[in-house]
């Protein structure tokens, strides 16, 4: 590809899962303004902060670089064991609730999304009563924000057998799930991850082509299945190219160019959708390492294009 891929798309970093001990060692506003200095990225996705004045300095901070910014729920429901399916009624409720503090926290933020999962999948007896709890508790969640602006509110794409075992997808089911609830709420879609691919067993034209008319957020990573032993097994977001995972330059270079078959990324758009590496250290890795390892791996794919 001749043209630079900011013509098409808003290229973004992850900071939570690029630094993942931030919060807990106190360096979440160091490490994201590392992020801000680097003119690579124009999209920060970050998480809930602990205290106000973390959060506000940090709006300073985003709001000085010009950067987009997404929030990311995910680990406030996984890291609350929260479910918005939940059988149990109680729990369904929290995990409402605290979704809808999230959205007040991105709101805050400027956020153009809120992004999070949907909770196990509880098997085949219970499946499609699952699903229309979760119906419900995302059609709340959707008009509550609807009421205070245009962020889009946004359900990520999973395993069902392998790691995070969610409810959502496969991506076939997660298309025409999406597609039925986009008719009440305007401001829903669904993001889909390249690492998600792998562990889905679909290949990435097939994955992104049943979701087409709903993908409004993307992620690109890596994953590791062959070895259940591998301290990078499942889910983990490992640097790309690690040996035996299975997304390397090839695979990248692959997925981009299916985001271009299906019109998630095209010529000529205004609004540039995103694009976010989702990439974490393994235990004794570089943080830096690990976003130069990103870096090189989309020039890489890029010019495959």
């Amino acid at each position: 590809m001749v043209q630079p891929w900011n013509k098409y798309m808003k290229l973004g970093i992850i900071h939570f899962m690029l630094y993942p001990n931030a919060a807990k060692e106190g360096k979440v506003l160091e490490t994201l303004e590392q992020i801000v200095f680097d003119e690579f990225f124009s999209v920060v996705e970050v998480t809930h902060f602990q205290d106000d004045a973390t959060r506000d300095k940090a709006k300073e901070l985003l709001q000085a670089g010009q950067m987009t910014v997404a929030f990311g729920a995910q680990p406030v429901l996984m890291g609350n064991k929260l479910s918005l399916n939940d059988l149990n009624e109680s729990g369904r409720r929290q995990a409402v609730d605290r979704i809808k503090e999230c959205v007040d926290e991105a709101y805050e933020l400027g956020a153009v999304g809120l992004a999070f999962l949907a909770g196990p999948d509880p098997g085949d007896a219970d499946r499609d009563k699952a699903k229309g709890l979760l119906r419900e508790s995302l059609q709340e969640i959707c008009e509550y924000s609807a009421g205070k602006g245009d962020m889009k509110i946004v359900l990520e794409v999973f395993d069902r057998d392998i790691d995070k075992k969610s409810l959502i997808g496969p991506s076939a089911e997660a298309g025409r799930f999406a597609a039925s609830l986009q008719k009440e709420c305007p401001n829903f879609g669904l993001m889909h991850d390249l690492s998600h691919v792998p562990l889905l067993r679909e290949s990435s034209l097939a994955a992104l082509w049943a979701v087409k008319d709903q993908l409004v957020h993307v992620h690109i990573g890596n994953c590791l299945m062959r070895d259940k032993n591998d301290p990078a097994y499942g889910d983990a977001h490992p640097r790309f190219g690690l040996p035996g995972s299975e997304v390397d330059v090839p695979e990248l270079a692959e997925f981009l160019q299916a985001l271009f078959t299906i019109g998630y990324l095209k010529e000529g758009c205004k609004d540039r959708p995103i694009v976010s590496f989702e990439v974490k250290p393994l235990p004794g890795e570089s943080s830096e390492i690990v976003l130069a390892n990103a870096k090189r791996s989309l020039i890489e794919a890029w010019a495959l294009l």
